[in-house]
């Protein structure tokens, strides 16, 4: 199979830089549900943007590109060790061209390999079956989505909704929570995969195997279908919204799968999947490796068409206001925000996340950060035929996980803005109010409508924590995000996530008998 390395290589570059056209068609679908001129219309629309960038440029749509997930249907006799060689000389080879951020991560060093390969990564699946060909499906889910993954032991007593079963009914009411608990972090609105039964782990692999259906299909279990179109229904009755912006569009897809179980276990376990939904795949020649088709819609059958969102920044159903900042930012100008402001940012910025928050507790920055911003994001990086470091892909990563820190860091170096998605805790919020800073929440996964805004790397400190976890520091021109932790105690996430878990308590009762 000489051409099988080039095959999959092709299959990496599509999967990260090209959503396939039935995603795109639902997330359009969504855009003409969405009210006009909210927020999560803005959103929708900077991801439709955002979409069409990266396969212009064919970078990643999102920075996070996640651990590759293969799932390999091949006739019997086929060579899986000379395939598992090339899959991995694949793998090397896309991200040496910046269409994979190195994601291979020791977990008890924090040393990144620097290529995406290691033990455990990437994860590859073969399965033997009778025909002649070859399948190869690939499957691209970030870190923030799978942070939101969820699994229940049934029975169980779940916030806002009530005691769920081991009945449909109960099935029912953790698919519900679960949209609810992954509120914005997750970057909704997103895809949900469902396994019943199995072991812990089974029940798991059952559900990512969900997301691998076509958004269209029909669940051949009528019980299951009755259960995925009334999730479908009712989850976008929450009112998280794209982002957890609010909204009328907080889940674009539920795919449930089932499996028997031991008497004395029941799981439920929940695959979140964000809105960039990374998958695709590739029939094969078995004798050459040639690609004879792909097995979902390829993208550009299915272009992105612009919508009244668009046209957000001149409506005003949603009171806004838009103010431009220089860095360094005075307190003065940062007191002047409130939640729901448009922020745009000219100046330096910085790049700081797990590693770099766990640093700066013990340490000095490398350079003055009063009155400076740091943005959460672990970037695509490139470098120029001059040898100079180049933006390849940059949007933001979920923010929650420095709640730890965050606090501390503002205090410390006097920030005044921290750029991320999903929104902070009661204690970041604490410190915003007292040392006077902000919370601004970009658009998750638009790594190409953000990269636009670095104009040039200024430099980069920490490469030891490897590409994604170093501190890049970066000439920005424009960069838009909205205030949604103000200095006056005010957050919009506390306000969506107070909201939604009362509209989860309108679907106690039960549906399913």
């Amino acid at each position: 199979m000489q051409h099988f390395e080039q095959s999959v290589y092709k299959l990496i570059v599509e999967t990260s830089t090209n959503l396939p056209g039935d995603v795109r068609k639902v997330i359009q679908q969504a855009q003409l549900k969405e009210d006009e001129g909210t927020r999560s219309a803005l959103s929708l629309s900077t991801i439709a943007d955002n979409i069409t960038m990266a396969e212009n440029n064919v970078s990643p749509i999102c920075q996070d590109t996640g651990m590759p997930t293969f799932i390999i249907h091949c006739p019997v006799g086929a060579n899986q060790i000379e395939m598992k060689k090339q899959i991995l000389s694949a793998i090397r080879n896309a991200t040496k061209e910046s269409k994979l951020r190195p994601n291979s991560v020791d977990s008890l060093t924090g040393a990144n390999s620097g290529d995406n390969l290691g033990p455990g990564t990437p994860v590859i699946h073969f399965e033997q079956w009778e025909r002649d060909d070859i399948e190869v499906k690939l499957i691209l889910k970030g870190g923030g989505c799978e942070n939101k993954n969820i699994q229940y032991s049934l029975p169980a007593e779940l916030e806002g909704i009530g005691k769920a079963g081991r009945d449909l009914d109960g099935i029912r009411k953790c698919i519900m929570h679960a949209v609810y608990q992954a509120q914005g972090q997750g970057c909704s609105a997103g895809f949900i995969g469902v396994g019943i039964g199995g072991d812990r782990t089974s029940g798991y692999e059952l559900a990512k195997h969900q997301l691998f259906r076509h958004t269209d299909d029909v669940n051949s279990n009528e019980d299951l279908r009755q259960v995925e179109e009334y999730v479908m229904e009712n989850a976008n009755k929450l009112g998280i919204g794209t982002m957890g912006f609010g909204g009328q569009v907080t889940l674009l897809g539920c795919k449930i799968g089932v499996m028997n179980r031991l008497p004395a276990s029941f799981f439920v376990s929940v695959a979140y999947n964000c809105w960039a939904f990374r998958r695709q795949g590739v029939v094969l020649n078995a004798v050459t490796g040639e690609i004879q088709e792909w097995v979902y819609p390829e993208g550009q059958e299915t272009p992105m068409q612009p919508t009244a969102a668009n046209e957000v920044a001149s409506t005003d159903v949603e009171e806004r206001r838009e103010i431009i900042l220089q860095t360094p930012i005075s307190e003065e100008d940062i007191r002047s925000l409130r939640v729901g402001d448009v922020v745009i940012i000219n100046g330096t910025m910085h790049t700081g996340r797990d590693a770099l928050h766990k640093y700066l507790m013990d340490h000095d920055a490398p350079i003055d950060l009063n009155g400076q911003v740091i943005y959460h994001c672990g970037p695509v990086m490139g470098k120029t035929e001059a040898g100079e470091w180049e933006v390849k892909a940059a949007g933001p990563t979920t923010s929650i996980r420095e709640e730890p820190y965050q606090g501390e860091i503002i205090r410390k170096f006097g920030i005044r803005a921290v750029i991320g998605k999903g929104g902070m805790g009661a204690k970041t919020l604490a410190a915003l109010e007292e040392h006077g800073a902000v919370y601004l929440n970009a658009i998750g996964g638009a790594a190409q409508f953000y990269a636009k805004c670095f104009k040039k790397v200024d430099g980069v400190d920490y490469m030891e924590f490897g590409i994604p976890e170093a501190m890049w520091h970066l000439d920005t021109e424009g960069f838009a995000a909205i205030v949604t932790m103000d200095s006056h105690g005010n957050s919009l996430h506390a306000d969506i996530e107070k909201n939604s878990l009362e509209k989860l308590a309108s679907f106690k009762e039960p549906v399913f008998k």
